[in-house]
């Protein structure tokens, strides 16, 4: 590319072109800045009956399940609701990714424009 921008001047100068106009061309570009942020929730959305009545199908299913024990199921559902109801009334927390975006002008590319024998051309170049 630079070969050829050496040439042109030569060419224009020989040949007779007229160098019109050389142009800076610009872009905007999008800069993301990443920072981190702590999100917490207050429970899961659902009314304490709600968490109540899965917790106490998961505690009774798990209370069945223990041998030898006599109404494991009951006593398994009534602390699985009581557990699952209260672990829904402490927030959750978690670490969230954000990105704050910049814009920014950067250069693109360069052009000039020449006559040559009442024909226009533009060339691109980098500088």
């Amino acid at each position: 590319m630079k070969k050829i921008l050496l040439m042109i001047p030569l060419f224009m100068l020989s040949s007779g072109a007229n160098a019109e106009t050389t142009q800076d061309h610009f872009k905007s570009i999008i800069v993301k800045n990443p920072y981190t942020v702590e999100v917490c929730t207050q429970g899961n959305g659902k009314s304490d009956l709600d968490n109540f009545l899965t917790g106490a199908i998961i505690g009774g299913a798990i209370g069945n399940n223990i041998p030898g024990e006599k109404n494991g199921g009951a006593i398994g559902g009534v602390l699985g609701g009581i557990l699952n109801t209260e672990r829904n009334k402490t927030p959750q927390c978690r670490t969230e990714t954000r990105y704050d975006e910049e814009t920014q002008t950067v250069y693109s590319h360069s052009t000039v424009t020449f006559t040559h024998e009442g024909r226009s051309y533009t060339l691109r170049f980098q500088r």
